[in-house]
């Protein structure tokens, strides 16, 4: 596999100097990244050190925790999200997110990959025949379809973990997302299925800017065209991710991808 790159270097995902605090605790300090379009970008670094916290910040998931402060500016394909007039509802259609664990909801195949849009549609709005594509194309790009097309009303939740997470990122995809977040979301996979997934994300690279929290550093040097670093709530290191991994900058970095902590 070799990782996704994109020929115009246009940036999907800007942070400016963010700060972010869980009510005294300041879990992100002075961030400033760019994240290119139609990429995969890592971001790496020990337990408790602002992966998940940035990675939600960009459909701005972590208010829903309540006690949370933000400053700063975020922009998604150059637009402020914290600006008055932007709606949540549209930046989470534009921002799709996939979880540590895979969460189908507890209905038909067809019905989760259809859920999003009868919501946001209106439910019975939409034509049988446009559900019936939109579940094809979705499940394709995802490379369920032949699996799954004679299972498409049985329950989600008895699928295989691996075939779960795929359906959770098919879940998003008739939304037409730009942006596709992932929080570790090989944690719960075996090895086959690990790999599964990361071929998937390779697949859909290019088509969807991706940022993938990972643990695995293997994984992000593997799937990833950049990788940042990031170490007690500050991105130490943004870099390509063959720069990062064997002539990284910083003395920091290093001992993080050598092993010396973490």
């Amino acid at each position: 596999m070799t990782p996704a790159t994109t020929m115009a270097r246009t940036c999907c995902l800007t942070t400016r100097d963010l700060n972010l605090w869980y009510g005294k605790f300041q879990a992100l300090k002075g961030v400033t990244i760019d994240v290119l379009e139609g990429q995969i970008t890592a971001l790496i670094g020990p337990s408790g050190c602002g992966k998940t916290t940035l990675l939600r910040c960009f459909n701005r998931i972590n208010e829903r925790y309540g006690n949370v402060t933000t400053t700063g500016q975020i922009k998604v394909l150059d637009q402020d999200i914290y600006a008055p007039a932007v709606s949540l509802v549209e930046l989470r259609k534009a921002v799709g997110m996939v979880f540590q664990r895979p969460n189908p909801l507890p209905i038909s195949v067809y019905e989760n990959v259809v859920f999003g849009l009868r919501v946001h549609s209106g439910f019975g709005s939409l034509k049988r025949a446009d559900l019936d594509e939109a579940v094809e194309k979705a499940l394709r790009e995802v490379l369920l379809w032949d699996d799954l097309k004679d299972h498409l009303h049985e329950r989600a939740t008895a699928l295989q973990l691996a075939e779960q997470q795929k359906l959770c990122i098919a879940r998003l995809l008739p939304l037409k997302p730009d942006v596709i977040l992932m929080d570790e979301p090989c944690s719960a996979l075996d090895p086959e299925a690990t790999l599964g997934i990361e071929e998937l994300m390779l697949g859909l690279a290019g088509r969807y800017t991706i940022l993938i929290v990972t643990h695995n550093m293997a994984q992000a040097r593997r799937v990833s065209g950049e990788c940042a670093f990031m170490l007690l709530g500050e991105v130490v290191e943004h870099a390509r991710t063959e720069d990062l991994f064997l002539t990284p900058r910083d003395p920091r970095s290093a001992d993080y991808i050598e092993g010396r902590y973490g």
